[in-house]
C-alpha cells in the first residue's frame, strides 16, 4: 500500500532550477543596490547611516546632549531598524565620526575612534561614547514637520523615515563609497560653501551650464590639506560624465635642506609611506637619502622628514621620485553612481545632481510650509471656538454643569465643530479669566500674520525660491568652512632611472666560449685566472663602468645591448 505524504510536503511549488536561481539572485542584487551599498541623492546616506542618525536623534543624542556609550546606539539601531551584524553597524558609525574620513562628520565621538595611520584601530563600542554632531541637524531639524514619508520597520512595530529631509546636498558634501552587485559608487567630498553658491546660482538661472557651475565648484575638497593636482580641464570632464580619476599629492616644504611633508593625501598613512621610503633605502634605490624620520605628534599630526645625503642633491628631482614611487601621491576613482528620486541607480553628472537635489528640496520645503500652515489653521480654528466660549461664558458653564453630553450640546448651541467643542471642554478654570481673552486675540493676530506670510511664499514662485535660497545661505554660514585641499598645477612626477641612483664603479665583463657571461668588480682582475665550467674557457673580456651599456654582435650580424649592472 502506498504511503501518503504529510500535507506540509504535498503543498509545494515546482519551478525550474534556472528560474529559481535567476529570481533569487536578482532579488539579492536589487536588495544590495537599493538597501545597502548605494546612497540616495536626497540625503546622500545609505540605509544603515540613515538609521544610525535617526536612532541617535530618538535617543536624545543631539549635539548639545551628554555623550552616551556607542553600544547603546548600536543596540537601538539593530533592535529597532537594522537587523544585521553589530560589527558592521558600529564600523559604519565609526566612519561617520572620523574627521579624517568624512569632510563633515555626522557623529561626535569621545574615546579612541581610530587615527589616519590605521582607521580600523578604533576601540570597541563598549569603550567609546558618542552623540550627533552639529552638522547632523541638517537631516533632523525638519523630520517631524511633515517632510518625510514613513515606512514600517522590519517587524512592523515601528515606523522609520524612508529618507531624511536634508537641508543640503550631503551626497556631494561628504561623498560616498560602496560596492553593490554589478555596480559600485565612489563620490568624493566637496566644500559646503562652494556647493551652496552653485545651488543659489542654479536657483536663479535654471539653464546654467557646467562651465558656470565649475566657477563655483572648483573640484573635490578632502578632509586633508594635501594638494589636488588633476588639471582643471580633466576635473571638468569628470563632472561632465560622472566618471574619472582625481590625483592628490602631499604638501611639503624645505627646512634647513630637509624635506618636510606636512599633509598627506586622503587616507594615506604616515607609517606606510615611511616603510615605502625605508625599503627603497635598504634596496639601495635611494642613495641620495641619508635618513628618514617620522616626527608626527599631537601638535603636528603629520610631519615626515626626509634628509638628503648632501646639499648638492636636486630636491625637486628627489621629491618627484618619492611622489612617483610612494603613497605621497595617490589617485582616487570618481564614480557618481547613486539612487535618484525615481528610485533607480544611475551615474549622474554634476549639473544633474544639483538640479535633481533642488527638485527634492523644493518638494520638501513645500511639504514643510504646508504642514506649518495646517497647524496654524487648526490653532486659529480652536481660538475661534475659545472666543465664542468667552463671549457666552455663563451659558457654556451652564451646559457643562447640567448636560449629560456637554460636547454635543455645545456643538448644537453655538454651531461649533467637534474639535472646537473638545478644546473648550479641556480649558482649565484659570483660563476663564478676562486676561486670557486678550491673550487669545493677541495669538490670533500673530498667527494670522504667519498664515499670510506662508500663503505668500507658497503662492509666489519668486518668494518660494527666495525662501529656499535664504535657508541655503543660512546653513552655509552655520556649517561651512574654507577649502582644505588646494587645487594646484603641477608637472607629472617621474621616478629616477636605475642608472640615476646606482653606485657607479669600475667592472670587468667576462664572456666564455660557450656563451656564459658575468661581471666582476674592479679593473685589476685577471680574466685568464677566472675559473670556468669544465670544457669552457675565456672568449673575451671588457673593462668598463657599471652604468655603461654593452653591445654584443653574433655570427649572423645581429647586435644586442645589455646594461653592465644587470649581469650576474
Amino acid at each position: 500500500m502506498r504511503e501518503t505524504l504529510p500535507s506540509a510536503i504535498e503543498d509545494y511549488e515546482q519551478i525550474p532550477f534556472q528560474e529559481f536561481t535567476q529570481k533569487a539572485y536578482l532579488n539579492y542584487s536589487m536588495y544590495v543596490i537599493l538597501d545597502r551599498a548605494l546612497p540616495h541623492i536626497a540625503d546622500g546616506l545609505k540605509p544603515v547611516q540613515r538609521r544610525i542618525v535617526y536612532s541617535m536623534s530618538q535617543l536624545g543624542l543631539a549635539s548639545t546632549a551628554k555623550f552616551k556609550k556607542s553600544a547603546r546606539t548600536v543596540g537601538d539601531v539593530l533592535g529597532k531598524f537594522h537587523p544585521h551584524g553589530d560589527t558592521a553597524c558600529y564600523e559604519a558609525m565609526v566612519l561617520l565620526a572620523q574627521p579624517f574620513s568624512l569632510r563633515y562628520p555626522l557623529v561626535d565621538g569621545q574615546g579612541n575612534w581610530g587615527d589616519p595611520n590605521d582607521p580600523k584601530s578604533f576601540a570597541a563600542m563598549r569603550y567609546t561614547e558618542s552623540r550627533l554632531s552639529q552638522y547632523a541637524d541638517i537631516f533632523l531639524s525638519e523630520v517631524d514637520q511633515g517632510t518625510s514619508d514613513w515606512v514600517p520597520n522590519f517587524d512592523g512595530t515601528l515606523n522609520e523615515p524612508k529618507l531624511l529631509p536634508a537641508r543640503l546636498p550631503n551626497i556631494l558634501l561628504n561623498g560616498s563609497a560602496g560596492i553593490a552587485v554589478g555596480m559600485a559608487t565612489n563620490i568624493l567630498p566637496h566644500n559646503l560653501r562652494e556647493v551652496a553658491k552653485a545651488l543659489i546660482h542654479l536657483i536663479d538661472n535654471e539653464n546654467t551650464s557646467l562651465d558656470q557651475i565649475c566657477k563655483f565648484i572648483k573640484g573635490p575638497d578632502f578632509p586633508t590639506e594635501a594638494e589636488i593636482i588633476t588639471p582643471r580641464s580633466e576635473i571638468k570632464d569628470i563632472y561632465k560624465t560622472g566618471l574619472g580619476r582625481i590625483k592628490m599629492r602631499a604638501k611639503f616644504h624645505v627646512e634647513d635642506s630637509e624635506i618636510i611633508f606636512t599633509a598627506l593625501p586622503h587616507h594615506a598613512s604616515t607609517e606606510k609611506i615611511y616603510e615605502q621610503i625605508a625599503s627603497q633605502m635598504e634596496a639601495k634605490k635611494l642613495p641620495m637619502v641619508s635618513d628618514i624620520r617620522d616626527e608626527s605628534d599631537h601638535e603636528d599630526p603629520t610631519r615626515l622628514v626626509v634628509i638628503p645625503r648632501s646639499n648638492r642633491i636636486d630636491l625637486n628631482a628627489l621629491t618627484d621620485h618619492l611622489f612617483a614611487t610612494t603613497d605621497l601621491e595617490k589617485s582616487y576613482s570618481f564614480n557618481m553612481n547613486m539612487i535618484g528620486i525615481n528610485g533607480r541607480p544611475q551615474v549622474k553628472n554634476l549639473v544633474e545632481i544639483l538640479t535633481e537635489w533642488l527638485e527634492y528640496r523644493a518638494e520638501t520645503v513645500r511639504k514643510k510650509l504646508n504642514f506649518k500652515l495646517e497647524k496654524i489653521l487648526k490653532r486659529l480654528h480652536i481660538l475661534e471656538g475659545f472666543l465664542i466660549a468667552f463671549l457666552n461664558m455663563d451659558e457654556v458653564i451652564k451646559i457643562i454643569r447640567r448636560s449629560d453630553h456637554p460636547k454635543k450640546d455645545l456643538i448644537k448651541a453655538f454651531s461649533i465643530t467637534e474639535l472646537q467643542a473638545t478644546a473648550i471642554l479641556e480649558i482649565r478654570l484659570r483660563q476663564l479669566a478676562k486676561l486670557e481673552e486678550i491673550k487669545i486675540k493677541s495669538e490670533q493676530k500673530d498667527l494670522n500674520s504667519q498664515k499670510k506670510e506662508l500663503e505668500r511664499i507658497l503662492g509666489k514662485e519668486k518668494a518660494f525660491k527666495k525662501y529656499i535660497k535664504e535657508e541655503i545661505k543660512s546653513d552655509a554660514k552655520k556649517y561651512g568652512d574654507k577649502r582644505r585641499s588646494p587645487i594646484k598645477k603641477r608637472k607629472e612626477a617621474e621616478k629616477f632611472s636605475v642608472t640615476d641612483v646606482m653606485d657607479i664603479q669600475p667592472v670587468t665583463i667576462i664572456l666564455s666560449k660557450n656563451g656564459w657571461i658575468r661581471s666582476a668588480k674592479g679593473h685589476d682582475i685577471n680574466p685568464e685566472a677566472v675559473k670556468f665550467k669544465s670544457g669552457d674557457s675565456l672568449l673575451g673580456h671588457l673593462r668598463t663602468k657599471s652604468d655603461k651599456p654593452i653591445i654584443f654582435l653574433d655570427n649572423t650580424g645581429r647586435s644586442y645591448m645589455l646594461f653592465s649592472h644587470t649581469l650576474p
